[in-house]
């Protein structure tokens, strides 16, 4: 299945062309380190490119000091990983292990060469996608989580982490925590993690705004890559993780050009990472709760209250599952109940019976991933099968899996545990049944995230945003109010698929850019 990046362990140093190594310094000075001198410590910002000419660089331990890694950056190698591209922190620390001298060009410089000379942009994305696989799958990092299987609040950090592929350490004894560089975090909430990291506001461009596009999910995105591409100053606001829904898809098997099937989050990264190399930046976990107009744009209040204007709005916010109306729902949020299958939520499955409910693709493919290390999967499908609701690639092996279940006519019942989900029972067309489980995933339903919106634009009586010739726009992703256009899973009449909301966020943004740079109306005079 395809990953973030590359293997970095089977990809051979490639040092840069003459022509290349001859523009990056036209844009750098030089530096020179001693033995043990630290180029950038853990935590600081990576607002450098760091091209090593002599010596040697290593990669240090922020805890012990000791060298972490056995590989080292030799002559013609650089420094960094794709929090360059937003100015986050980095995650390790850096210093010379031999008297070094560095080529060190500023942030802004060495992204705008990368955007002039394609190539160069390649080489170093290649190699920055690639070390991002390899620290987020090592857990190379001084951001540390311990106890996630015993604290629901450590546990929805470690899964913000894992959703963005963004590297930690995780460790599952001693008291549950999360810390940087060796300090606790007193309040371990994704948007304090996310501070840290550089991933809020601060990633804002400078300047007026184009376009705000909220909602970061594969519609968003694709906005997102093609806003840039275009050269327009675009700003995600996103409230949980890149990805949105799909995000929490372990594996997408019919998206073209991935014949092994690539995650959710996986390829809406490979998305980000492309939209933050034309210069759109992201913000998260940030949530819009009011839509305002602003002079001949628009203003989003945030959930702190904070006001983000723009001249046009890209409604991509998708939808959410619907929260079960069944008592003790909240008390098992992130203590057995989850919204999402990956790789984080796997682990608290293992040998244990899992119960899925929903009858869709996301539940499916949940169903197929979680097979592989629960002891049993049950799945819950109100109706009387799957034929009308999932793909048929996807019901045919959940039916010939021996290790899942489906259970048609059923319904949750009722929760129990002290502390932790420890037994369901459901209700079927022949009574109850209680099934012993610790992990329950709930992927039912398809309530669009619209109500703030503040009244602007019109919607279909489900709560979906009405677009195109249904509000007399000559665009099909126009709404009825002019600057505000809608794509992906919460424009009514979308189809629900991966691939169309990737299409819909691509086209969108023509139309996004003939509105920003239309002409303004022509003033009628009176003759004298």
């Amino acid at each position: 299945m395809e990953s973030i990046g590359g293997d970095l362990s089977t990809m051979a140093p490639r040092p840069f062309m003459e022509g290349h190594l001859a523009a990056i310094r036209a844009i750098s000075t030089s530096r020179e380190y001693r033995i043990g001198e630290v180029v950038l410590e853990a935590g600081e910002a990576l607002d450098r490119f760091v091209l090593v000419e002599e010596g040697e660089l290593e990669v240090a331990d922020p805890a012990t000091g000791k060298r972490l890694l056995a590989a080292t950056l030799k002559p013609g190698q650089f420094m960094g990983e794709l929090s360059f591209l937003n100015g986050g922190p980095m995650t390790l620390t850096m210093r010379a292990c031999a008297p070094t001298r560095t080529l060190e060009a500023p942030r802004a410089a060495m992204l705008r060469l990368m955007s002039d000379v394609p190539e160069i942009g390649d080489h170093v994305l290649t190699v920055f996608s690639a070390r991002r696989r390899r620290i987020f799958e090592a857990g190379d990092s001084s951001l540390v989580v311990r106890g996630a299987e015993r604290d629901p609040a450590v546990a929805r950090v470690a899964s913000f982490l894992n959703r963005n592929r963004i590297p930690f350490h995780e460790e599952r004894d001693g008291e549950p925590e999360v810390s940087w560089s060796g300090t606790r975090l007193v309040d371990p909430t994704p948007r304090a993690v996310a501070r840290h990291l550089g991933l809020d506001l601060k990633a804002k461009p400078p300047g007026a705004l184009d376009l705000v596009i909220v909602g970061a999910g594969p519609a968003g995105v694709a906005a997102a890559v093609y806003a840039g591409a275009e050269g327009l100053k675009a700003l995600v606001v996103e409230d949980s993780a890149i990805g949105g829904q799909a995000g929490t898809s372990s594996r997408i098997e019919n998206y073209m050009g991935f014949p092994t099937g690539i995650s959710g989050a996986d390829l809406t990264f490979r998305g980000q990472v492309q939209a933050m190399k034309f210069g759109t930046c992201f913000a998260m976990p940030r949530r819009v709760e009011k839509l305002a107009r602003h002079g001949d744009g628009f203003c989003v209040t945030l959930d702190d209250g904070e006001e983000l204007c723009a001249r046009s709005v890209l409604v991509a916010t998708g939808v959410q599952y619907r929260r079960l109306p069944i008592d003790r729902l909240e008390e098992f949020e992130g203590a057995g109940i989850y919204y999402a299958a990956t790789e984080m939520e796997a682990r608290f499955c293992a040998e244990t019976e899992v119960i899925v409910v929903g009858g869709g693709n996301s539940a499916g493919q949940a169903a197929m991933y979680l097979s592989r290390v629960a002891k049993q999967v049950h799945v819950l499908v109100r109706g009387t099968g799957l034929a009308e609701t999932m793909s048929a690639y996807l019901r045919e092996r959940l039916e010939a899996d021996p290790r899942i279940t489906i259970h048609t006519g059923s319904q949750l019942h009722r929760l129990d545990g002290e502390g932790h989900l420890e037994r369901v029972v459901i209700a079927t067309s022949s009574g109850s049944v209680a099934i012993d489980c610790r992990a329950l995933f709930i992927m039912i339903g398809a309530a669009p995230n619209t109500g703030w919106l503040s009244g602007l634009v019109e919607l279909d009586r489900h709560g979906f945003v009405r677009t195109g010739a249904e509000v007399g726009a000559s665009s099909s992703f126009a709404t009825s109010c002019p600057g505000v256009f809608a794509v992906g899973d919460v424009r009514s009449g979308s189809v629900k698929r991966v691939a169309s909301s990737v299409g819909e966020g691509s086209v969108v943004v023509s139309a996004i850019w003939s509105h920003i740079h239309a002409p303004p109306p022509a003033s009628v005079g009176i003759g004298g």
